[in-house]
């Protein structure tokens, strides 16, 4: 980012992920013919007590939420209230809503299909899109009501590279402000971001721009720049907007540390938030949030001439991202710095399973 501010803190825990037993969930009973609540919709806010399905499952929602898709993850905000969907006539059979098994696709622990056999699938542990008839160590079958049931469901996978599992392992201490629901949410405002090239580059670039997450806010632990005596210094009144919010209102926030008023008018006026008015929604809305670090990701260039995304996209190597967010780090500025976000990008590449690739270092 423009703003040169260091923080030191990185993550280093490296936790395990053990083999998940296989698992298999009891048969669709009575429950089978419990009606959905309204579906889930992503601009509503929802208060403690409201209900919203999705995925074929009833959720109730513990506090305020909003951006934050039903799941068992995330900020924990969600309360699973099981199956629903049945047809409520005398014999109640229930239906499914889960979506078709695709071969190669990336599925998380969890993940519930319906294979070209008809019956219903889950996942007992990330996979690729193994074979649920072959591959029994990632796959136990999934009772599910009804006759056949449908395809209308989303999926209780998100699509992209790094799964929930993951993304927990790779941020044990994160504060719960930065949701995964959040980061998937975020990410359909710009689609490019990994998933363009092979399968190692998507998942080169995931963990690229998670270690320069990581190392920006100490582990995803602290969503504002924590050297509050800094904050009156990012306003550039020159700008004909001028500071709206106030002297201080533009310090560094989110995953990438989005700072000064110009970044915040533009990155605002790319996602089409007024952030500029508005700045403490990067610290309040996780999906904003994340949008703001996605927005640097994919169209700042800082002092590398070109975007982390391409850089990584391209063969440029994790070193030119670093480069495109502090160049101070750069050129023996800091090596200490510049070594932690290299360090942090080995780890998460390793948890991902594929290769980090050459220029590491700037």
């Amino acid at each position: 980012m423009p703003k040169k501010r260091l923080l030191a803190f990185m993550a280093t825990a490296g936790v395990a992920i053990a083999a998940a037993a296989a698992a298999i969930l009891p048969t669709a009973g009575a429950d089978a013919a419990v009606a959905c609540a309204p579906a889930y919709a992503d601009s509503t806010v929802y208060t403690g007590g409201m209900q919203a399905s999705y995925n074929g499952h009833n959720w109730t929602a513990k506090w305020w939420t909003q951006h934050e898709a039903p799941s068992t993850g995330g900020s924990g905000v969600w309360t699973d209230g099981g199956s629903c969907g049945g047809s409520g006539g005398g014999g109640g059979t229930g239906s499914c809503s889960y979506p078709n098994w695709v071969a190669g696709q990336w599925y998380a622990t969890g993940a519930i299909v319906r294979y070209t056999n008809g019956l219903y699938y889950q996942a007992t542990h990330d996979n690729p899109g193994y074979d649920p008839t072959i591959s029994t160590w990632f796959w136990s079958p999934y009772a599910c009501g009804g006759g056949g049931g449908g395809d209308t469901g989303g999926g209780s996978t998100s699509g992209f590279v790094v799964s929930e599992a993951q993304f927990n392992q790779m941020f044990p201490s994160r504060n719960s402000f930065y949701t995964y629901a959040g980061l998937t949410d975020a990410m359909k405002k710009y689609p490019a971001f990994a998933t363009t090239g092979s399968d190692t580059v998507k998942r080169q670039e995931a963990a690229a721009f998670l270690a320069n997450v990581s190392h920006e806010t100490g582990g995803l632990v602290y969503i504002n720049e924590i050297n509050t005596a800094n904050w009156p210094t990012y306003c550039d009144w020159s700008q004909p907007y001028g500071c709206p919010a106030g002297q201080s209102a533009y310090h560094g926030r989110g995953p990438i540390q989005l700072s000064w008023n110009f970044n915040y008018k533009a990155a605002g006026d790319a996602l089409g938030v007024d952030l500029l008015n508005n700045p403490d929604l990067v610290a309040t809305n996780s999906s904003i949030s994340w949008q703001t670090g996605l927005w640097y990701w994919m169209t700042g260039t800082g002092n590398a001439g070109t975007t982390s995304h391409n850089a990584m996209v391209n063969g440029q190597g994790f070193g030119t991202t670093i480069r495109a967010i502090n160049s101070i780090e750069c050129n023996g500025g800091n090596t200490a710095q510049m070594q932690s976000r290299v360090n942090l990008y080995n780890q998460f590449v390793g948890i991902l399973g594929v290769p980090a690739g050459g220029n590491l270092t700037c």
